[in-house]
């Protein structure tokens, strides 16, 4: 079985390779699932695919592995994850949070995806070259893992980058107490009330309004999103955006949009 989490489609496009060329079954990891319980049989292997966020596993899927309930100890385990760049020390993060549910990480692999977290200055989406030679450095590599996982090899295969650690364990705390926030998101004029980024956020975080303070201006305007709170900061909303309305802060103007779907269409 895999469990994979998906906001832009990069980790969904591995976890449905990976599962078709080992022949698995694909199972959606539902953050606001109150009580997640999968089953597997006694020689299933149980892999994880997720994005990177700021070096480690999201918060909101160790959580949900913290909170799943599994009939078995899964003989084998793996993480596959992707990311910008490189990956630091998540296996080894994400090796404690299985071991805490009694469940040994045998594998880790990375796989470097097109850029979609954008919400800093500096941090920009790779061109349509870039994000087109990194799928498809992907898209030779996934055969390979694969065949690792159908082999049941224990090993950790992913890019560390430079000061894995620190970046793991420090700047991860700080990520997420200083920027994981839903607070600077905002629509423009442009938005067209679709009600696309309330059905893709995958904590439904978002809801589509008209309560505005003048009745008219509501029934002129349309719905519009609002956010409430849970956000993981995934970019799901802004990056599906058919009218490009939804921006965090000023950090998002003129950065342009992805997804994996999109990118195919290049």
């Amino acid at each position: 079985m895999i469990l994979f989490f998906s906001g832009c489609g990069n980790s969904k496009f591995v976890a449905d390779e990976l599962a078709r060329l080992t022949n698995d079954r694909l199972v959606l990891i539902k953050p606001m699932e109150p009580a997640p319980s999968i089953t597997l049989s006694p020689d299933e292997p149980l892999g994880v695919v997720c994005p990177v966020y700021s070096w480690a596993v999201p918060r909101v899927v160790s959580d949900y592995i913290s909170r799943l309930k599994i009939n078995v100890i899964p003989s084998y385990a793996y993480l596959a994850c992707t990311c910008g760049d490189n990956v630091g020390r998540t296996p080894e993060r994400f090796a404690k949070v299985l071991k805490a549910k009694g469940i040994n990480l045998d594998a880790a692999f990375s796989f470097v995806m097109p850029e979609t977290y954008i919400n800093l200055k500096g941090f920009n989406l790779d061109s349509d070259e870039s994000a087109a030679r990194k799928i498809d450095a992907v898209r030779q590599r996934l055969p390979l893992v694969a065949q690792h996982i159908i082999n049941r090899d224990c090993l950790i295969d992913v890019v560390r980058g430079k000061a894995p650690w620190l970046n793991s364990y420090v700047t991860n705390a700080l990520f997420y107490s200083l920027l994981i926030t839903d607070k600077k998101f905002h629509v423009s004029d442009r938005c067209i009330s679709c009600g696309l980024c309330a059905k893709v956020c995958p904590l439904s975080n978002i809801t589509m309004s008209g309560d505005f303070a003048d009745p008219k201006a509501s029934a002129k305007q349309g719905l519009r999103p609002v956010w409430h709170g849970n956000c993981t900061n995934c970019m799901a909303c802004y990056h599906h955006c058919p009218s490009n309305a939804i921006h965090f802060g000023k950090a998002t103007q003129g950065k342009g949009q992805y997804t994996f779907e999109k990118a195919l269409t290049r």
